[in-house]
């Protein structure tokens, strides 16, 4: 029987990722929105990333020696589930009652933490969603989707914003969170406790920390791949508030032009996706492939608003069809590398790095956003991001060519 990618496990994932996207794509879009033309600021709209991302860094380091020990699935439905509960909360706050800032600083703060929970339990448990031998497919479906749904929902979130308002969007995206448990549910998956024995106590959850730090100090390469990983989405998260504010603020440009850029990355991504679901790159030519790729990400990066808004289309294409081919090959690579009992706890590691960078850097780029012209902001940050490209990635190739290069052994 030919092997496929599509089992009715990939399958479930698939569907409740997409239900989770679209909810988030949707309220994600107003929010950001409704956060800068309150406060005027984006200061302001950076400090509620940086909020949003406070407990990305502190809960995996708590939580994942327990999750490499218990069944990761009830996170991913419980997780939606009360998503679900709290988006329909705060809906219901804003048909009634006006937008606070601090309020919603506390709300910002307590989703963030559940869905710190639910990140951690889908990175660890995909990987053994996908059949064996299928991850390059599988990674490439999984890095296809939210661009996919955001070409999609990006203008229908416009249209609805201006029609809706904030409050419906939300209800809207608690409603979706809700239904993607409920697909959730229908996994099958056998998942054991992993505890030798013993119960789960402060001195077994230390255990388990310090064997992934051993692992983590001698494998150099993944030390250099997940700061480089912290350091370009923590530069990339932090354009979010300027790029809002240049669409809002500069005179031809509209919220609307702004969500045709997920029209044109989508493109991009979608050729770069199908070529990547067909083709099949040699293990020794993968990282040459990549650090190529992530070059002439960060060029599109510093050129992006100094051109033409036609030429910003283009940019993002392209920026689109080869960021997807490097980030599924890095993202099956690595999660092939890492050992499976130590999967949560490695992947804890990269999260708490990545949401680190972003929280700093949402501060300091939309800090300089006050006082510096945008298009500066963005070229001095995609600027900072490829010299660090160089001294993390470049200069650990010999550490870091292997990883790609790795192929698990046949039981």
């Amino acid at each position: 029987m030919k092997q496929t990618l599509w089992t009715r496990n990939f399958t479930l994932v698939t569907v409740a990722s997409a239900l989770g996207a679209i909810g988030g794509i949707t309220g994600g879009f107003a929010l950001s929105f409704l956060v800068f033309d309150e406060t005027g600021s984006t200061l302001a709209s950076a400090l509620i990333l940086a909020i949003q991302l406070v407990p990305y860094f502190a809960l995996p380091l708590i939580i994942a020696p327990w999750m490499d020990r218990m069944p990761r699935k009830p996170f991913l439905v419980g997780g939606d589930v009360l998503n679900g509960v709290l988006y329909a909360l705060a809906g219901l706050y804003l048909l009634f009652f006006k937008f606070s800032y601090v309020g919603y600083l506390g709300f910002s703060l307590l989703l963030s933490s559940l869905g710190a929970f639910d990140e951690l339990a889908y990175n660890s448990i995909y990987p053994k969603l996908i059949p064996e031998g299928m991850e390059q497919k599988g990674y490439t479906v999984s890095s296809m989707l939210y661009p996919v749904l955001k070409v999609l929902m990006m203008p229908v979130a416009a249209v609805l914003f201006e029609h809706l308002g904030v409050a419906w969007l939300l209800m809207i995206q608690a409603g979706l969170s809700v239904l993607a448990a409920l697909v959730e549910s229908r996994i099958r998956i056998v998942e054991e406790k992993r505890m030798d024995g013993e119960r789960f106590s402060l001195r077994l959850w230390w255990s388990d920390i310090k064997e992934a730090a051993r692992y983590l100090k001698q494998e150099r390469g993944l030390r250099n791949i997940y700061g480089y990983m912290a350091i370009t989405n923590g530069v990339g998260n932090g354009y979010g508030p300027l790029l809002v504010a240049f669409f809002r603020t500069t005179p031809g440009f509209s919220a609307a032009m702004y969500s045709l850029f997920s029209v044109a990355e989508f493109l991009g991504r979608s050729i770069g996706g199908a070529v990547q679901y067909r083709m099949k790159l040699a293990p020794r030519k993968k990282f040459g492939f990549t650090f190529g790729v992530y070059q002439f990400y960060e060029a599109m990066d510093m050129s992006l608003l100094w051109l033409p808004y036609p030429l910003m289309l283009v940019n993002r294409a392209c920026a689109g069809f080869f960021g997807i081919n490097s980030a599924t090959m890095r993202q099956a690579a690595v999660q092939r590398y890492i050992p499976e009992h130590l999967r949560a706890r490695v992947n804890a590691f990269e999260e708490m790095c990545i949401m680190a960078s972003c929280s700093v850097m949402s501060l300091v780029i939309g800090a300089l956003g006050e006082v510096l012209d945008y298009r500066l902001c963005v070229t001095l940050a995609a600027a900072f991001s490829l010299v660090c490209c160089w001294l993390t990635i470049w200069r650990s190739r010999k550490a870091i060519r292997p990883i790609y290069e790795y192929e698990p052994q046949e039981q």
